[in-house]
């Protein structure tokens, strides 16, 4: 299953990629197409660099001492010896919100993050299955993968809502009319497209750490317990900090919502990651 989610996540990110250049040269000819690619390299790169301070720094995020901490390091450097990855550093959320994530660029700038809430919810086996889901995130170099994502899709949006302006107020002439819708439905749909895209490699990389990480500690019904937990505590407390745009990040949705902004979501419904925990033999 590893391997065809590896191959689901190249696959989909080719053909985003392949629409934002096809986007690019549709609208501007080589000359889209050359911008399109410049622009979508220094955001990832700019990204790629600077996301882990940045995404620390948006949740108020402070490094867990370890006298303060001693059970969550102690699991932080157990599971890490098991993946085999240098120890990531460890971080504290001042939030009652039960939930973490991990974020750098590579397993060598690498932080995991804890909310204070996760930490009095959960057993050590539990937490430890946490950890292990997190921890596998960064021994997969999904923060990188699902980072190049968001921002191709970001710049598709932004390119598309720059073409629907242009075709509204572009003053074209009557011989320009059918250019100008055509234009207009590509710049509707594409972004729609690209989310779909971008959602369906978040979920992806999600049951690929799920799987990873039960494998790394042996242990696949600690993680199983937790993401219950977590579920139904993040519909009584939902995160009150951050941005939606970083709810791929962490181990449940901390932003919670109903109806098509269910269908919306960068994780896979819980019970099915839940069942595919219980049916893994390991």
């Amino acid at each position: 299953m590893s391997l065809g989610n590896q191959i689901k996540t190249v696959i989909l990110l080719g053909i985003l990629t392949g629409i934002l250049l096809g986007f690019g040269y549709f609208v501007g000819g080589q000359g889209g197409l050359l911008v399109a690619l410049i622009f979508s390299i220094a955001l990832n790169f700019g990204m790629y660099w600077f996301s882990d301070r940045i995404v620390l720094a948006i949740y108020g995020a402070k490094p867990a001492e370890e006298n303060e901490y001693p059970k969550l390091h102690k699991i932080v450097d157990e599971v890490s010896r098991a993946a085999k990855i240098p120890k990531p550093r460890v971080y504290i959320i001042p939030s009652q919100a039960a939930n973490a994530f991990a974020t750098g660029r590579s397993p060598s700038h690498a932080a995991v993050a804890c909310t204070q809430g996760i930490m009095g919810l959960l057993s050590e086996d539990e937490l430890r299955g946490v950890i292990s889901h997190e921890i596998s995130h960064v021994r997969n170099r999904d923060v990188l993968i699902t980072t190049i994502a968001a921002t191709i899709a970001g710049v598709i949006s932004y390119l598309a809502n720059i073409v629907q302006w242009t075709a509204i107020f572009g003053g074209r002439d009557e011989d320009g009319r059918g250019n100008i819708l055509g234009l207009l439905i590509l710049a509707i749909l594409t972004p729609i497209i690209a989310l779909i895209i971008q959602l369906a490699i978040s979920r992806s990389r999600e049951f690929l750490a799920d799987e990873t990480g039960a494998r790394t500690i042996r242990d696949s019904k600690g993680l199983a317990s937790a993401l219950q937990k977590l579920e139904a505590e993040s519909q009584k407390k939902p995160l009150r900090m951050g941005s939606e745009a970083t709810a791929s990040l962490f181990i449940v949705n901390p932003f919670r919502g109903g109806g098509l902004l269910a269908l919306l979501s960068t994780h896979p419904p819980l019970q099915a990651r839940i069942k595919r925990l219980h049916e893994m033999k390991i």
